[in-house]
């Protein structure tokens, strides 16, 4: 099987199954990080918007192009800071997402591992989901359950950042 960023030499993949490790294996890291944290249930909209938040952010950091398991650990404190709250990680995905396009222009089109980047981040843009409306002003009286608050759409990746961010911290 070949791997990102591997060409028969003649240019061409020969017919042969290129599997997309370094997506997946982003994903089986955001997947982990949010599952040992216990923050939503993972057959949630919610879990998979911080799942795919947090496989983007791993994704696309790992500029060496080969994750290692052994640098998981190595690599929170980047994870924890590229998605923090102050951070323009909306722009920073954008930018890099068309920083990697940009460099597999050829006639094979981009890599698995692209085209399931992209495929995550169209998701969270695109999605919206049901949210307690955080900015919402005070008012009567406090509602008695979280659930009766004021809700507001948000898209999927406002919403999965911060679940990512602190599934990071419960590690």
């Amino acid at each position: 099987m070949l791997h990102r960023g591997q060409q028969n030499t003649d240019g061409t993949d020969g017919g042969e199954l290129v599997v997309p490790m370094a997506w997946l294996y982003a994903e089986y890291i955001a997947d982990e990080l949010l599952r040992t944290g216990d923050l939503m249930p993972p057959a949630s909209f919610e879990f998979r918007a911080g799942r795919d938040a947090l496989a983007l952010t791993i994704f696309l950091s790992d500029t060496d192009g080969e994750l290692s398991g052994i640098r998981v650990v190595t690599q929170l404190e980047t994870w924890l800071s590229l998605t923090a709250y102050d951070q323009p990680w909306q722009d920073w995905v954008h930018d890099r997402m068309a920083e990697l396009l940009a460099g597999a222009t050829g006639s094979a089109g981009p890599a698995p591992d692209l085209e399931l980047a992209a495929a995550a981040w169209r998701w969270l843009q695109e999605t919206e989901l049901l949210a307690p409306d955080l900015n919402a002003v005070p008012g009567g009286g406090a509602p008695v359950g979280e659930d009766d608050g004021p809700k507001v759409w948000t898209p999927a990746w406002q919403l999965g950042l911060p679940l990512g961010h602190l599934a990071i911290h419960l590690f």
